[in-house]
């Protein structure tokens, strides 16, 4: 099972660190994404990382706001977000077994998806 986990209410500049594990992956096998779809939207690769860590890629919307890291030896991932704007609400998923490259992040059809954590921002 894959979990997203971290997400809540949160008002404009507000901060969250969502977090993803499983019990289910030798997480440093993969590369892992996280994803996020707003309501009447389609899904937006957000950012990625290697399975090393080495390697990450930000969507040009978040940069400089989201970071990506990951601890392999507890099989987690994290989004540390801060400065949130209304336009990150969504729900946030992350995905094991995507393609992490430096210029974007694709899941295929052998990615993993997980349960979803809900960001809303707002005053």
């Amino acid at each position: 099972q894959l979990q997203a986990c971290g997400g809540g209410l949160v008002q404009p500049g507000g901060s969250l660190r969502l977090s993803c594990a499983t019990s289910s992956f030798t997480f440093d096998d993969y590369s892992i994404g996280w994803f996020r779809q707003a309501p009447g939207k389609e899904r937006e690769g957000v950012s990625c990382i290697s399975n090393s860590g080495d390697n990450t890629y930000y969507a040009d919307s978040v940069k400089g706001r989201f970071t990506i890291s990951r601890d392999n030896a507890k099989n987690m991932v994290y989004l540390q977000v801060n400065s949130l704007e209304s336009e990150d609400t969504a729900v946030y998923y992350c995905a094991v077994h995507v393609w992490c490259l430096e210029w974007t992040v694709v899941a295929s059809s052998t990615s993993y998806w997980g349960k979803g954590t809900q960001v809303t921002v707002s005053s």
